[in-house]
């Protein structure tokens, strides 16, 4: 059947493995170029050699963009899971073997061709015929062999018109080269003279040799640590991939099992966890017992006692017990699957800042070839003679690069990201890191998040079949509150016409009579005859849940709620970071209050509709508070898409995932210190990182343009810029 003209067709993400890139130039290029191709939203990350494309044009396909891609001389392929990669795949991949190989033959040549170069013109006593064509031939491997990969990307980019570091890396390889060959031609290079300062900045006079080698060596030993860097960096997104399970024994309806290829499990199909298995895909327990290790996915070292009722997430391990599984989510629709994908995401999305700084890049190496011509003329100009001039201008190629500016942002963001992954904390852009350092109130939900969640019934008011009742309305509902109260009954009826009242309670029909669970204000008055018991279990700081039908209350289901033994102490951390917390809870104002005494927290707003959430937010926000919401229930989405910055439990519902900036898989509520603490930090080390970027090029270029600067030098220091930035990016590891 052919499909309707006004149908719609769903977008496809593309997630793609981007080679050869060398610069934020270069990611700028394929960014730009691709975002041309009607029909295509792209977003390149350099740091993570990488692209996510959104096709919204079913006449673009994959092909399409790794062949736009090819074009201009880079190469492209769509991104494997790292689950599919063979578990003993070596860590270091062919371009990084390619790199070292090249690397030790450029630093084996450069030291004699330097000590050659600099002792021979130095002291003409030292000289022999023909001396100067050893140097010349020691560099030559270097200059070419070594230097091959450079001049290739560069020769690639100027068939397509365009430029990069590769460009300005290249020019200055083979000008200092083609230079110094035609000295060498023109006769022995003469000891330079003058004084000592002059020695310093030309000691090989006008050869230049030792330039193009040490040049090359610099670039490549930069390009090599930076690689490896990267790549460690991004060990976290290749781990979490791999937690997936590669097959599972499905349990058929006679009870046999058969072993089959985890991507052909279905939603309510039935398998087999034995202990030191992997979990295949998220589910819930319905036969067995076992310790369930999490840590790979949260960092916690404690595994979880599971039973039948539990739920369980895919990529976990049990380590001590048989578990029958109903698979309630696979393959992409699992939370692992989603939190490679906020790391992914958090990755390809662009700071503002980050955005500006690749538009800089691109016009960045054309600005700087003019400004070596217009440096040699000046010198020229100035008397300075052609040896003079070029000495100056081959600095002010070899020290501009924009690899540090390029870098400055989305290493940070890599680390960032692989640290909190292994943490339990997912950050989903740069959002949450700006917004971060600006926030001075933390507003938590109770139910879920200052509580365990894992609420009990612990009495019921009333006569008649108040628990049973309540039980049937609430099967459809996925809050706590309704998750106990079903737990609590044996055989639980099924409801017609089931309607969710968010903030409020629930309603459906049972057994032909319209049920109402819920708040009381929605259920009717409290009758006389419950009000003492009622306000007694209220007092304990009991959740009380009415029941009502036939137009009134029947009764009251009592639960009891754990708090979470993590909270305090999470509280005391924000506190000690300087932030106000708040307890903000749709229960009522005795449990509110002793739980909030039980963490330490001050200020309580309770009994407050989803409503009431968005306009205290509002408040607060108007008074001049920059506030984080943390929360986890379906009640909690709008609060957490309407705060300055979202955190959502991991454990939460989808809405509330969906609308968190941050999400926290752990369920240690001092994750959420953790995470602020981690947002800023990050902040802080790219505002570090593009100031000294910045810095470099202002204090460098001038210097080289005013004949200050040796080449030599200038080509360490511009590797040294790179590595520093590297650096300062992998300190976020260690917090």
């Amino acid at each position: 059947m052919t499909a309707p003209a006004s149908a719609v067709v769903p977008d496809t993400v593309l997630d793609l493995e981007i080679g050869g890139m060398t610069c934020a130039a270069c990611a700028e290029r394929i960014e730009r170029r691709l975002n041309r191709i009607d029909g295509v939203a792209a977003t390149v990350d350099y740091a993570g050699e990488g692209a996510r494309v959104v096709l919204s044009s079913p006449e673009v396909t994959t092909a399409t963009v790794v062949d736009t891609v090819g074009e201009l001389g880079y190469t492209a392929r769509p991104a494997r899971p790292a689950a599919d990669e063979p578990a003993d795949a070596p860590a270091e991949d062919a371009e990084l073997r390619d790199l070292w190989r090249r690397l030790v033959v450029a630093a084996a040549l450069f030291v004699p061709v330097a000590d050659l170069a600099l002792a021979m013109t130095a002291v003409p006593s030292l000289r022999f015929p023909g001396w100067a064509w050893v140097p010349a031939a020691l560099a030559a491997p270097v200059v070419v062999w070594s230097a091959w990969p450079l001049h290739r990307r560069a020769l690639a980019g100027l068939r397509h018109g365009t430029t990069s570091m590769d460009t300005l890396v290249s020019l200055g390889i083979v000008a200092a080269t083609v230079w110094s060959l035609g000295a060498v031609l023109a006769g022995p290079p003469a000891a330079p003279a003058g004084s000592t300062w002059e020695l310093l900045l030309h000691p090989s006079g006008p050869v230049y040799l030792e330039v193009a080698a040490g040049v090359t060596t610099f670039v490549l030993a930069g390009r090599y640590v930076e690689r490896r860097a990267r790549r460690a960096s991004g060990d976290a997104l290749a781990a979490l991939a791999r937690l997936a399970a590669r097959d599972v024994a499905v349990l058929d309806d006679d009870g046999t099992e058969r072993r089959v290829p985890v991507a052909s499990l279905a939603v309510g199909a039935r398998f087999v966890v034995r202990p030191g298995e992997k979990v295949a895909a998220d589910g819930r327990v319905v036969a067995g017992r076992s310790a369930v290790d999490r840590s790979m996915l949260t960092g916690e070292p404690v595994p979880d006692d599971v039973g039948a009722g539990d739920r369980v997430v895919g990529g976990t391990v049990a380590t001590s017990g048989r578990l029958v599984v109903e698979a309630t989510a696979v393959g992409e629709a699992t939370a692992l699957a989603g939190m490679v994908r906020l790391v992914r995401d958090a990755r390809a999305d662009k700071a503002d800042v980050q955005r500006l700084v690749d538009r800089i890049s691109a016009w960045f190496v054309p600005g700087v070839v003019v400004l070596a011509v217009l440096t040699a003329t000046g010198w020229w100009s100035a008397g300075a003679g052609a040896s003079g001039a070029f000495g100056p201008a081959l600095a002010v190629l070899v020290i501009a690069c924009p690899c540090a500016l390029g870098l400055a942002t989305p290493m940070a963001m890599v680390v960032a990201s692989g640290r909190g992954a292994r943490r339990g904390i997912f950050l989903k852009g740069h959002h949450a890191l700006e917004t971060s350092r600006r926030v001075d109130t933390v507003v938590l939900d109770k139910t879920g998040t200052l509580t365990t969640g894992r609420m009990t019934v612990v009495a019921v008011l009333g006569a008649g079949p108040v628990l049973e009742r309540a039980a049937a309305v609430e099967r459809g509902s996925e809050h706590a509150i309704a998750a106990a109260i079903v737990s609590a009954v044996d055989v639980v009826a099924e409801p017609d016409d089931f309607v969710a009242l968010p903030g409020l309670g629930a309603r459906a029909a049972v057994d032909g009579v319209t049920v109402t669970v819920g708040r009381p204000d929605l259920v009717g008055p409290v009758p006389a005859s419950l009000r003492a018991a009622w306000a007694e279990a209220e007092e304990a700081g009991h959740t009380v849940v009415a029941v009502g039908w036939d137009g009134g209350v029947q009764g009251a289901v009592v639960l009891a709620d754990e708090v979470e033994p993590s909270a305090a102490p999470a509280v005391a951390a924000l506190r000690a970071a300087g932030l106000h917390p708040v307890l903000l809870s749709g229960d009522h104002e005795r449990a509110a209050r002793t739980v909030a005494d039980a963490v330490g927290i001050d200020e309580v707003v309770a009994g407050v509709l989803p409503e009431g959430k968005l306009a205290f937010l509002a408040a607060r926000r108007a008074a001049g508070a920059v506030v984080a919401m943390v929360g986890d229930g379906v009640n909690d989405g709008p609060a957490l898409a309407a705060a300055d910055l979202g955190l959502a439990v991991g454990t939460g519902t989808d809405v509330a995932l969906e609308a968190a900036d941050v999400i926290l898989v752990r369920d240690d509520l001092t994750a959420v210190p953790e995470a602020l603490a981690l947002a800023r930090a990050t902040h802080r080390t790219i505002r570090v990182n593009l100031g000294w970027a910045f810095g470099y090029n202002v204090a460098a270029i001038p210097l080289a343009v005013a004949g200050l600067l040796n080449p030599l030098l200038a080509g360490l220091a511009m590797a040294l810029s790179s590595l520093l930035v590297v650096t300062s990016s992998l300190r976020l590891r260690g917090r």
